[in-house]
Formats: C-alpha cells, sequence, structure tokens
C-alpha cells in the first residue's frame, strides 16, 4: 500500500547500503514522471533526468563517486542534471505552449492581455535576465540593478552565478519529488553530492553547458543500510513565526 505524503516523508532516509533485490525499471520512471512536475523557476524546468540501469555503466558511475557505498551497492541510479544552458530552448517551449492556450480567435480581451503578458515574459524579459556574455552583461546588468534597487524592490539575481543557483534550485526541488515518490512505494535512495563531475559528465557524454547536481542512488535498504537515527535541529531553533 503506498503510504502518504507525511508518511513517505518519515520513511525517506539516506540509504548507503542496498539489498541485491532488484527494483522495478517502470516504477522507478514514474517517479521521474513526478519529479517532472515539481515547481520550477518561472516554468522553464532547466534539469535532465538520466536514469541508469546498465550495470556497467552504474560500476562506472560508482567509481566517480568514489565507490561509496551507497553508489557501489546501488541497483540504479538516477542523475539530475542543471541545463541552465537550456534556457532558450525551454522559453520558446512555454511560448509554443502559450500560442496554443490562446489559439481560439474568439478569446475575451481578460485572456488577450494574459497572452500578451505570457509572450513578453517569455519573448523578452527571460532572454534579458538569462542572456550573458562571458559574465559581463551579467555584472552589468547587476550594477544597474543594485541602483534601480535605491529607489524600488526590484529582482536583483542576474548575474551568471545567480542563475545557475535557479537552475540547481528548481532541480533539488525535482530531486526531492523524486525521492519522495520512491520512499511513498518502499523504494530508497541517497543523494550524493560526492562525485567527481567532470567523470560524470564525460562517461554520459553531456555537453559542457550541463551541471550535475546531484547522483542519486536507488535500491531496497539493507538493515544496516541507514546509518544510526535521523537527527535534526531542535524545530524551535529554525521555526519563526511572524505575527
Amino acid at each position: 500500500m503506498e503510504k502518504t505524503v507525511s508518511e513517505a516523508i518519515a520513511y525517506r532516509r539516506s540509504v548507503r547500503v542496498y539489498k541485491n533485490d532488484s527494483i522495478d525499471t517502470e516504477k522507478v520512471k514514474q517517479c521521474l514522471v513526478n519529479a517532472s512536475l515539481a515547481p520550477t523557476s518561472s516554468n522553464l524546468q532547466l534539469w535532465e533526468f538520466i536514469h541508469i540501469t546498465n550495470e556497467k555503466l552504474i560500476k562506472k558511475l560508482s567509481k566517480a563517486c568514489f565507490d561509496q557505498n551507497a553508489a557501489r551497492t546501488a541497483k540504479q541510479l538516477v542523475v539530475v542534471v542543471a541545463r541552465k544552458d537550456l534556457w532558450s530552448k525551454r522559453a520558446k517551449a512555454n511560448i509554443d505552449f502559450v500560442n496554443t492556450q490562446f489559439s481560439d480567435v474568439d478569446i475575451n480581451s481578460k485572456m488577450e492581455r494574459r497572452k500578451k503578458m505570457a509572450l513578453n515574459y517569455y519573448g523578452k524579459i527571460i532572454p534579458f535576465t538569462y542572456f550573458d556574455f562571458f559574465g559581463i552583461f551579467g555584472w552589468i546588468k547587476y550594477f544597474i540593478f543594485q541602483i534601480v534597487g535605491l529607489f524600488r524592490p526590484i529582482y536583483r539575481q542576474v548575474r551568471n552565478s545567480d542563475m545557475r543557483i535557479v537552475a540547481h534550485k528548481s532541480a533539488g526541488l525535482a530531486a526531492q519529488n523524486f525521492m519522495n515518490s520512491m520512499a511513498a512505494i518502499g523504494y530508497d535512495t541517497c543523494p550524493m553530492e560526492g562525485s567527481d563531475t567532470l567523470r560524470v559528465k564525460r562517461i554520459l557524454d553531456l555537453p559542457y553547458g550541463a551541471e550535475i547536481n546531484m547522483i542519486i542512488s536507488c535500491g531496497i535498504r539493507d538493515d544496516s543500510g541507514v546509518y544510526g537515527k535521523r537527527f535534526r535541529i531542535p524545530f524551535e531553533e529554525i521555526y519563526t513565526k511572524k505575527d
């Protein structure tokens, strides 16, 4: 029986050792479909998910992950890739979607304004925000926006490094969707940041602009796979309520 959201979150642990039991590839794929439904900045979906089921490829990637137990004993791997470099392609996909949704010639004035706003956003604002030239244009935008920000609220994260963070945040949200979905069906995962990302990109033949967000090992937990009880900082230390 599939777990509730709260049950799945409580069940999910970073599992370092997996049993030698196989897991259903199609079920893992469905969890990746759930990952793709995660919230994403400007709906650009600057992510890719590479689902590894080939044993030889898993061994190669395990070495790139320093042969840590979570990778070495994994039955499958998922590589979450941040693709800031695809912003133009994904913006165009949104423009195409908007044109499809508002294709009826009889749309009212309110919908016409909404369509115009969306097309302006993806056709002008997104290119202005994401376009850069060796980081130079990003810094020019940054200084201009800081000056404007002295007089009114304005979006300030416009440098190349800022947009990379945006892409990785969205990829991280998707990764969490995936891991909670896996937990809901009784499968286990471990998000791994410890890897030689350059080697991982070479193994997977990824382009220069692609960035490894994390590698997630998948399987069914061994009794020794969870290293101790869960520890969290007391909630009162991290929670603030402003009345």
